[in-house]
């Protein structure tokens, strides 16, 4: 996965140009619509984006989500019928882009980081979400739909969702998005205790490896993040006409659960940093550990060594200055008695003093 991860248009394009352009694998496009009051309630599948338009007309609040790669003509389309900004059609299309909130033109424009964690991996997809008086579009450019449990609540009619205007669908949405990110860190918190348990254990080269890429996860995960709680708190500062009072008070709430994210991955970051320095200590410990033995088996042959060459000299033995052991029966014995005596010598010292 990219660091980035963002498609853009190519240099010197005018601001708004909607173009297609090679984004990799495209997932399928699929149109579900949703309308609904406190007394009504009607849902619709895998439709086009004409038939959305008479949705639009009515008075019951209509939300229409896009699934999927929507490619320039169907953005086009849509920015037709709901008046909407070609500047944010183009982040829409443009993946990829920093969570962020913009007013235009009476709607308000809305972009958030979706994290999931899978295979072990990092996987970070856009939501996109345009809020009216009377209508949200939203977009979302992986393969899953991640809003089910919202519809389930509309469908069901749990809780107050279904009295309340755009901007209480708007925090469930977002809601939802932000408290994505707890089971995200709950499975880098489990790869964290494995990578733990290992490095005290085993580690090797792949161990150093995971340890990186758990590192370069951990950075993607803060780059989008971190905006995304100021989002948050510009919802709750700038004061929108389409987000009522009472909305704010449960924004508030989705802020506080922000911050905890936050908190919780720098903690994980911090870990993964001390893992990294860990894993380099306990490597040059095994070294050392190594070395130390070898350094024992060396000192413990140097006398042996010093005896032999000694014996190992030549001279003639009608000098009464030569070596009188060179002639003596039992001087081949006696020179191993005086390497092994020095060998065990040495081992008896060594473990006296606590050197292995």
């Amino acid at each position: 996965m990219s660091l980035l991860g963002k498609s853009y248009n190519p240099p010197g394009t005018p601001p708004g140009s909607l173009l297609a352009h090679d984004r990799g694998r495209l997932e399928a496009l699929r149109i579900s619509l949703i309308e609904y009051n406190d007394s009504y309630f009607e849902e619709r599948k895998a439709i086009s984006v004409d038939e959305c338009r008479p949705y639009l007309a009515t008075p019951t609040l209509t939300w229409i989500h896009v699934q999927g790669t929507a490619e320039p003509e169907v953005l086009h389309n849509l920015g037709e019928q709901l008046k909407l900004h070609r500047l944010a059609l183009e982040d829409v299309l443009n993946t990829g882009q920093r969570p962020k909130a913009e007013s235009y033109e009476g709607q308000l424009f809305v972009v958030l980081s979706l994290p999931n964690f899978k295979n072990g991996r990092i996987d970070i997809s856009q939501v996109s979400l345009f809020i009216g008086a009377d209508y949200l579009v939203s977009f979302h450019s992986a393969t899953d739909d991640p809003f089910e449990p919202v519809r389930k609540r509309l469908r069901e009619q749990t809780g107050r969702l279904r009295g309340l205007g755009t901007d209480a669908l708007l925090h469930a949405l977002v809601d939802l998005v932000i408290d994505q990110g707890f089971p995200v860190l709950e499975g880098f918190g489990e790869r964290i205790e494995e990578l733990e348990e290992e490095l005290l254990q085993h580690p090797d080269k792949h161990t150093l490896a995971v340890i990186h890429q758990l590192k370069r996860d951990l950075l993607v995960l803060r780059r989008m993040l971190w905006p995304q709680r100021e989002v948050i708190n510009s919802l709750l500062r700038d004061g929108h006409h389409l987000i009522h009072e009472t909305t704010r008070l449960y924004l508030r709430d989705c802020y506080d659960h922000a911050i905890q994210i936050m908190d919780l991955m720098e903690s994980y970051r911090d870990m993964a940093a001390g893992m990294l320095d860990v894993y380099l200590s306990s490597s040059s410990n095994r070294l050392n550990e190594v070395m130390r033995v070898l350094t024992v088996i060396a000192t413990l042959f140097i006398p042996p060594t010093f005896i032999a060459g000694i014996y190992g000299m030549n001279f003639d033995r009608s000098s009464p200055w030569n070596m009188p052991e060179l002639g003596w029966r039992y001087g081949y014995a006696f020179s191993w008695v005086i390497m092994l005596a020095m060998i065990i010598g040495l081992l008896v010292f060594f473990k006296h003093k606590r050197w292995f």
